[in-house]
């Protein structure tokens, strides 16, 4: 059994800055591991633990996913090993392209009976990816995925549903995307981080993957900020807190708010 993991190196949204046009500065935003990936990872090793599987991390991207700091980041989170496409061609690649891309990838590695991602990417947060990369490979994709258990082609899995949760079983290859707190990822200690410096990282030249190309393409035209309105400036004064507090929701309420 061969599980893999797609995880996104990407800039940190905090760090960056919006101007008032609404544009953004990435130039000093610190890049890592997608927030959500780590938790994907986790899911990923507990199942490669409980099944005797290999655990492989994928991404795609620009030339700063095949950095040093890049391949240590992700390995020292409990892959095995990781395989990645990095080229100038692909900076800032949209949620579309990018799950087309890893769905390549899924083929080119070859035997792999489940891809595991989190639940979105911190930049885009689109959630896109993984229902795209389930039809690109013509797998089901499962979303809000609590825990995966079993082996290749008899896997249970449980993900939230309608406020509770739903016990799925799998006979064949599927994309899940972990909820947000399927689990709590570890932190990588110095030990991981060293070990991560010895697994193997293959890096595959975008030539070598068969692309599926889009029949249309999308192209920024403008941004726009958002809309800046005056504000009333209202104040509410009061001794008594429970007044005051009537006085504010009835001002919300006939202000549309609430």
């Amino acid at each position: 059994m061969r599980i893999a993991v797609a995880y996104k190196w990407a800039p940190n949204p905090q760090d960056a800055l919006v101007g008032s046009d609404g544009s953004v500065d990435w130039r000093h935003a610190k890049a890592g591991v997608s927030e959500y990936d780590p938790v994907a990872i986790a899911l990923g090793r507990s199942l490669a633990d409980a099944s005797g599987a290999e655990l492989v991390g994928l991404s795609v991207g620009g030339p700063d996913v095949a950095s040093p700091m890049a391949k240590k980041s992700a390995l020292a989170r409990g892959l095995d090993r990781a395989v990645v496409v990095a080229d100038a061609s692909l900076q800032g690649l949209g949620a579309t392209e990018t799950a087309l891309l890893l769905a390549a990838l899924v083929e080119k590695i070859g035997d792999v009976d489940v891809v595991l991602t989190g639940d979105s990417s911190i930049d885009e947060g689109s959630r896109m990816v993984p229902t795209v990369l389930g039809g690109a490979l013509g797998w089901p994709a499962l979303t809000d995925v609590r825990s995966v258990s079993g082996t290749a082609g008899d896997l249970s899995v449980e993900r939230n549903h309608r406020g509770g949760s739903q016990v799925l079983r799998l006979t064949g290859p599927a994309v899940l995307a972990a909820a947000v707190d399927a689990v709590v990822p570890g932190v990588p200690g110095v030990r991981d981080i060293l070990a991560a410096g010895k697994k193997p990282v293959e890096e595959v030249a975008l030539t070598a993957l068969v692309r599926r190309e889009l029949g249309s393409s999308v192209e920024r035209v403008r941004i726009a900020g958002p809309e800046v309105r005056d504000r009333k400036r209202r104040m509410i004064e009061g001794s008594d807190a429970a007044v005051a507090a009537h006085e504010i929701v009835a001002a919300l309420r006939a202000d549309g708010v609430i």
